[in-house]
């Protein structure tokens, strides 16, 4: 046999190990931290996906959604049990994040999530909620308020986008997202990135403000780094700016109270991009700007957001115990 097919084959057969290796190194990266960071609620089925939802207390219906890359234990953290007090809130795992399956393997549209939680919604008996999103959340959000009208009684977009923006791609989403790189990548970085590399991008995602005591311990990092979840993620991010171009123009059959909270220090989703023309086109909406507040104001800027929830459920007619 020739050196050189020799060296081929040597070298197609070092792949395939070193694929395989990964492929091993990611179930048990996978393993560990499905086994530290389990279900926290329970699972309903619609339309034979399966949904993840926790919910706790008593009082006028909450729905909490969480943003990009993240699971309900973002809101679990603080914001969830601070509300039950006086909320019946239901947080839901989005498509393909935490334990909620993906709904489909090009990246499940806002609008396709919307459709889905407001289902998964009702068979918990959550009719007509006050429905807050974070982030991308918040865009699902939006969605719910413009294509589920029946199913919402006011909306809180928590430092959401909301219109079109002219930012390119970052890399990382473009790689990750590709139909050919990113099943290549993906299993790589499950494999090899250690979790502390997804707490210090968390940081970073509240910086200028600090990171709240116990919140990188509790959010699950781990969970994150599975590969079904980060296709799923990224897919969704790639796709996200094509569904808000067609989302803004529809924002007119939104007519329920709504509550825009934004932070001026927010430099991942922009106030004057997202929220000053949000409160322009839906003339329902009301805007409570935080200043010096970034990405993450239902963790630095607590007080206020509730402050907007409960205004929202006021005007819609619904009275939050004390």
């Amino acid at each position: 046999m020739p050196l050189a097919v020799k060296i081929i084959l040597a070298c197609l057969v070092s792949l395939v190990l070193l694929w395989a290796y990964a492929q091993h190194r990611a179930r048990l990266h996978e393993a560990r931290a499905e086994a530290a960071f389990p279900p926290q609620g329970q699972f309903v089925q619609v339309n034979g996906h399966r949904v993840h939802a926790l919910t706790m207390g008593e009082g006028p219906d909450l729905i909490l959604i969480h943003g990009a890359s993240g699971n309900i234990r973002d809101m679990t953290h603080s914001l969830a049990p601070r509300l039950a007090k006086r909320y019946r809130v239901t947080v839901f795992d989005r498509p393909g994040l935490g334990y909620t399956d993906r709904i489909n393997t090009t990246g499940a549209t806002i609008r396709q999530q919307a459709e889905l939680l407001s289902a998964a919604a009702r068979q918990l008996g959550v009719e007509a909620p006050i429905v807050m999103g974070h982030s991308y959340g918040g865009a699902v959000a939006l969605a719910w308020a413009v294509h589920e009208p029946q199913y919402i009684s006011a909306l809180i977009p928590l430092a959401s986008p909301s219109h079109p923006w002219t930012s390119p791609l970052s890399t990382y989403y473009k790689v990750l997202s590709h139909p050919v790189l990113g099943p290549l990548v993906i299993p790589l970085l499950t494999a090899f990135v250690h979790d502390d590399r997804v707490e210090r991008e968390v940081s970073s995602i509240f910086e200028p403000n600090a990171v709240p005591d116990g919140y990188i311990d509790h959010i699950g990092a781990g969970l994150t780094l599975r590969r079904e979840t980060l296709r799923a993620n990224a897919l969704q991010r790639a796709n996200l700016l094509a569904e808000i171009e067609d989302l803004h123009g529809q924002y007119d059959r939104i007519q329920i109270p709504v509550e825009v909270v934004h932070g001026t220090a927010d430099t991942i989703v922009g106030l004057p991009i997202h929220a000053d023309p949000l409160v322009t086109r839906v003339p329902s909406a009301k805007l409570t700007s935080l200043p010096g507040i970034a990405h993450m104001p239902h963790h630095v800027a607590q007080d206020a957001v509730v402050k907007a929830i409960d205004r929202a459920a006021r005007r819609a007619g619904l009275n939050p115990g004390d």
